[in-house]
């Protein structure tokens, strides 16, 4: 075990993440300033594609970190049936559910059952399909619909902050299924879908666009929310969430209902862009 993910197991994660949440809503402008000119030159951050171009001009560094973009910065696929990548970042890891099992690095994988908290929503994926999507700083983080959906049920799952870097995804066990995250469950046209929102250390905080901030608070046990005959519907392309801070977005669909594109892992991927082709079940 090296000592980066060694540190993993003991840093006291929710406390770092409750103080970086506060940090990165200060407005006081040296500190704020300071905060975004470090992100965008380290990670050459494009600021031609947001709406405000100015990185200085945002209120506090959150507002820079959740961004909105150009209208004309990103685009869904032409094809009325491609499947659309959910988040700007790069792919982890995508392919086929085997007998219930995730892929998450050499060595390493978890169930969908674990992931979603709860047996008998993980049935219909137990052979479909999934997509895990990684956004790093420099990443746009907003997360958008893969395809056209209504919102029936949300849970908020607790766990721990492990970092979701590279580094800590093929070392820990399981760490999509420990972290906590966010569940959204939505009914589309092709059957079932879940957006999964994987929390990670100084990152864990996720809003909707439906409900607002939802993490945090943390939870200390499973938070089901259900949403149906609300007739919350949000179309292909349309933003669905965000995370305050950058994370992780997995995408799971059910046998039969798409069929992926040839995706590599640690291939770039932007909002819209194709990942494969929708089935009619």
């Amino acid at each position: 075990m090296t000592f980066k993910v060694f540190l993993q197991y003991i840093l006291p994660h929710r406390a770092l993440s409750r103080v970086v949440y506060w940090a990165t809503r200060w407005t006081f402008a040296p500190w704020k300033n300071f905060l975004i000119s470090q992100i965008v030159h380290r990670y050459q951050v494009n600021m031609t594609e947001a709406a405000q171009p100015d990185p200085l001009a945002y209120p506090h560094f959150n507002a820079f970190f959740t961004r909105k973009l150009r209208p004309d910065a990103r685009r869904a696929d032409a094809s009325p049936t491609a499947l659309l990548s959910p988040a700007d970042g790069r792919i982890s890891q995508a392919g086929p559910i085997v007998d219930g099992r995730i892929f998450q690095a050499k060595g390493q994988d978890y169930t969908a059952a674990e992931l979603l908290g709860d047996e008998a929503a993980a049935l219909p994926y137990q052979r479909g399909r999934f997509v895990t999507i990684y956004l790093s700083p420099r990443d746009y983080h907003r997360v958008h619909m893969p395809l056209r959906g209504e919102l029936k049920e949300t849970v908020h799952i607790p766990g721990r902050i492990f970092s979701v870097a590279p580094f800590a995804v093929e070392a820990i066990p399981r760490l999509f299924a420990r972290n906590e995250r966010l569940v959204c469950h939505f009914e589309g046209e092709h059957g079932p879908f879940a957006v999964v929102m994987v929390g990670a250390i100084l990152v864990s905080s996720v809003a909707t666009v439906w409900d607002g901030l939802v993490i945090p608070p943390y939870a200390s046990s499973i938070r089901r929310k259900s949403f149906s005959g609300q007739n919350i519907s949000l179309d292909r392309f349309s933003e669905m969430a965000r995370f305050n801070m950058g994370s992780t977005v997995i995408l799971l669909l059910p046998e039969g209902s798409a069929e992926l594109d040839a995706l590599m892992s640690q291939q770039a991927i932007q909002v819209g862009q194709r990942l494969g082709e929708l089935r009619h079940t």
